[in-house]
């Protein structure tokens, strides 16, 4: 059987995709009994680190101790990859001994050449143009809190990043309608958009775009690779910001989320990242339950 990797949501089927959720849940609730089976003992992740990152690395070095195994933080001056190695070669040795690799880099293209030769499952743990896991935990949090979500509205506020892209593939597999506020010249890629087109719709006013919202999501204004047009951003982006007032005109129910790491007064207000109702930080925690569940799901495939 042909190696499973999860590159982008499109790798997995919505079917599959729903069942990895269904099992996150369960390792949620295990989560909360303290109760930690192990899964996959003398398993090993190898970790490859070229972004840095807060969530990511707890959440997937916690997962896979959980379960039984370990994993291996790899940074770009740890190994040969740093040093100009061919992304080949080092997908070729890694994989002939460890079991799983999750990679977290900049160019798309770096993690798809890399699973290419890897003779082991590959995680994309965010590029430039994709973050799936981070969708898993989003819409673990939307159907815990509010149940499905085929057929509701999200609306994304800000940039047209590697989040927003994401979203524009989880309207496909999780069957809703997305909204997209952004200022003209930060819009997502227009192929994406295209192929999307009959769920997918760009918008430049965020009042308008949120108007009957049942999920309202954000994302820094400037992301990792863009610090130095903060100032140039935060002209253009004036009024792309999650608040009390754009909410009001979202449904009655509405949730809203952000990724994190969160810029407080600048794409979200600082009194709904501390509001008792928020559901940001559950949003964070599901990265781990999502994350086992989707290495259970290749381990699992693999054998």
């Amino acid at each position: 059987m042909p190696v499973r990797h999860f590159l982008t949501l499109q790798d997995l089927t919505p079917a599959e995709l729903h069942q990895i959720l269904g099992r996150a849940a369960e390792l949620k609730a295990e989560h909360r009994r303290r109760h930690y089976p192990s899964r996959f003992p003398n398993h090993v992740l190898g970790m490859i680190f070229e972004k840095s990152s807060t969530r990511t690395r707890i959440s997937f070095e916690a997962g896979m101790a959980q379960m039984g195994g370990h994993a291996m933080f790899l940074a770009p001056k740890d190994t040969q990859l740093g040093r100009g190695e061919p992304i080949e070669d080092s997908a070729r040795v890694l994989s002939s001994m460890v079991d799983i690799i999750m990679i977290r880099t900049f160019g798309h293209d770096r993690v798809e050449r890399f699973a290419a030769f890897s003779s082991v499952p590959v995680i994309n743990a965010l590029t430039d143009d994709f973050h799936p896991c981070q969708l898993l935990a989003d819409i673990q949090t939307y159907i815990e809190h509010r149940g499905s979500i085929a057929g509701k509205v999200v609306t994304w506020i800000g940039d047209g990043n590697n989040m927003c892209q994401t979203y524009i593939q989880a309207a496909r597999q999780f069957d809703f309608e997305l909204r997209i506020a952004c200022p003209e010249g930060f819009e997502p890629r227009e192929d994406l958009v295209q192929a999307n087109r009959s769920r997918v719709s760009i918008l430049r006013d965020p009042r308008e775009a949120a108007r009957d919202a049942h999920l309202i999501a954000t994302d820094v204004w400037a992301s990792m690779g863009h610090e130095n047009e903060i100032l140039e951003r935060r002209r253009a982006f004036r009024g792309y910001q999650i608040n009390r007032e754009l909410l009001s005109v979202a449904a009655s129910d509405a949730l809203y989320m952000h990724c994190l790491p969160a810029h407080r007064e600048e794409e979200i207000t600082a009194d709904l990242m501390e509001d008792s109702a928020s559901v940001i930080w559950d949003e964070a925690e599901n990265r781990l339950h999502s994350q086992k569940a989707l290495i259970e799901f290749l381990l699992n495939a693999r054998d």
